[in-house]
């Protein structure tokens, strides 16, 4: 049998540990711990944390009932029944008691102060969709976490955004994923939008979604541009629904890949009914809404201490005094916080003077920000008073989002900074 000391002249065996309902001591509740117990608890562990004091975060998952916490420092046995240790603490002393113990009772043992006193190391872990990745170096004199962890970093990414080809078999069963692709930029979807769109076999896709992102799908998929489907007006989310429904019949992988969130004005509701009446399996993906994705890059925060406490997502696609709104503007007039308008660049002129009418101060800030968070994003600043005449102005078109209140003043300050924002003057095409 080899002595101990011949352990560092050969690479660690990768194995996965199936922990659900098994004990496991945590020696110390610090950062280490603080990192390291989540993974423990979604294996379903039975996890003993040994540690006089702890972080507030493992303090928290102690009193949610996630671990057990004995607040005091190691002491001999308590490794007794463990399956593994991760000993973490910042005692020296400790951790070399609790090794020893682990050693001798043949517990697989972690230690975050003395990997070579270990007999287990932690790998650099990732996940993507039902594929655990674990990353551990094989050069046993020059271990470096940061290589495993660039490693993980890429293969995992990879994974998740389609570039890494992994072919595996895939049953085909009929169903449309509703994806929010955010407020434009494409690094702004979601990492399991982005997955689903490398899974696509048809994409039909609004004209706000993150429109770069479709360039990036093989050849084979078919991109059907929603703005384009035909019948008319009127009976484009009837033809949209429809489209869904045919080609997820067809047995194909649909995404449905919308602007912001699939249900903040976008009509993602109505899609799930119209395939839930046709038994089709829908996946709900949410999406940054750019209600606040788009004030947040032109430095708005939609609230902010002592200014805001509270913010109203309101669509202006409907005047004020058409007799179809839905809205309470003389109520939306007394409000004290943040209002923010989408689609209604056209009618804002009739909203400010509405707000006025009932109370709001033509003095109240306004921002306009037109294509936020792409390449060409704007932002023109205005009053109540002044908005309307400045959106005419400085020709403020579609898409764009328009924040009301005092919060508007606090980001002004913020926004140069930002690499999206311009704030300067676009010329009129007149001039």
């Amino acid at each position: 049998m080899a002595e101990h000391a011949d352990h560092a002249d050969h690479p660690a065996y990768p194995v996965g540990l199936r922990l659900s309902g098994r004990r496991v001591v945590v020696v110390g509740g610090g950062q280490v711990a603080q990192r390291r117990l989540p993974a423990l608890i979604a294996a379903g562990a039975d996890i003993v944390l040994v540690s006089p004091a702890a972080t507030p975060s493992v303090e928290a998952m102690a009193d949610a009932g996630e671990i057990r916490w004995e607040r005091r420092p190691y002491a001999d046995g308590d490794l007794a029944d463990t399956w593994y240790a991760l000993i973490v603490s910042d005692d020296t002393s400790a951790n070399d008691a609790a090794s020893a113990e682990a050693e001798r009772t043949r517990t697989w043992c972690v230690r975050s102060d003395n990997a070579d006193a270990a007999t287990a190391w932690t790998p650099a872990t990732g996940r993507s969709e039902g594929v655990t990745v674990a990353v551990l170096t094989t050069d046993t004199h020059g271990r470096d976490p940061r290589h495993c962890a660039a490693v993980r970093d890429a293969v995992v990414e990879g994974l998740r955004d389609g570039t890494l080809a992994a072919p595996h078999h895939r049953t085909r069963t009929p169903g449309v994923a509703l994806v929010g692709g955010g407020p434009g930029d494409p690094d702004l979807i979601t990492v399991r939008g982005r997955r689903l769109l490398a899974e696509a076999d048809v994409v039909i896709a609004d004209r706000l979604g993150p429109r770069d992102l479709l360039d990036e799908l093989p050849p084979h998929v078919e991109v059907i541009d929603a703005a384009k489907i035909p019948y008319g007006r009127y009976m484009a989310q009837e033809a949209i629904n429809q489209a869904l429904i045919e080609h997820a019949k067809a047995g194909k992988a649909v995404v449905r890949l919308k602007g912001g969130d699939p249900f903040v004005f976008g009509r993602g509701m109505e899609e799930a009914q119209a395939l839930a009446a046709e038994g089709i399996a829908c996946t709900v993906v949410p999406g940054i809404s750019s209600s606040i994705s788009v004030p947040g890059a032109a430095g708005i925060p939609v609230t902010h201490r002592g200014v805001a406490h509270e913010f109203t997502v309101v669509s202006g696609h409907v005047a004020p005094d058409d007799e179809r709104s839905l809205v309470d503007w003389p109520a939306l007039a007394k409000l004290r916080g943040t209002l923010v308008l989408l689609m209604a660049v056209d009618k804002i002129g009739a909203i400010a003077r509405t707000l006025i009418a009932h109370g709001k101060a033509p003095e109240t800030p306004v921002a306009l920000v037109q294509e936020g968070t792409m390449a060409a994003q704007r932002r023109v600043d205005a009053t109540l008073a002044t908005v309307a005449e400045r959106a005419v102005a400085e020709d403020v078109r579609p898409p764009a989002v328009i924040v009301i209140g005092d919060v508007v003043a606090v980001g002004a300050s913020a926004a140069p900074s930002l690499p999206n924002s311009r704030r300067e003057r676009r010329p009129h095409p007149a001039e």
